[in-house]
């Protein structure tokens, strides 16, 4: 049993590892940190999130997105918008300039895309198998208080 448990922790700390590197060499081709392009690319698909709930899905605290954020701002990347109808709340957009260097990253012959179309070439019902599993596993390692979330 111990030994299969170290398989089982080596595989998904490959399959991270392996991730993380991708994305660091995008990141590092365009001058971003790895939060920072992951920031770029959640803003994408959530034009008009605040802060916080962007804290939330990049799993990162209210100060270090708001560092980040200040440094993409200061790069022209993304800007920070107070709509007239609540000018207590701030929503990040992304701006020109923030929407062409992530069509640039998403493009299909960076590394990223590359390598990320190949695993999407395994059939279509393995994976949603592997999601399924990936959510299974997840649920048996979330904490109690983590699943009330």
């Amino acid at each position: 049993m111990f030994e299969f448990n170290n398989a089982l922790l080596d595989s998904f700390s490959e399959i991270n590892k392996a991730i993380y590197r991708l994305i660091k060499k995008e990141a590092d081709r365009y001058g971003l940190t790895v939060v920072q392009l992951k920031a770029l690319y959640r803003l994408s698909f959530s034009p008009d999130i605040g802060l916080s709930e962007l804290a939330e899905k990049l799993r990162l605290t209210n100060s270090t997105v708001s560092g980040v954020i200040d440094r993409l701002v200061h790069s022209g990347l993304v800007e920070r918008v107070i709509p007239p109808e609540n000018r207590r709340a701030v929503s990040i957009h992304l701006t020109e300039k923030g929407k062409k260097l992530l069509k640039d990253v998403m493009n299909e012959d960076a590394i990223l895309m590359k390598k990320l179309n190949n695993v999407l070439e395994m059939p279509e019902d393995e994976l949603q198998h592997l999601l399924k599993l990936h959510q299974l596993v997840l649920s048996k390692l979330l904490l109690e208080e983590e699943k009330n979330v």
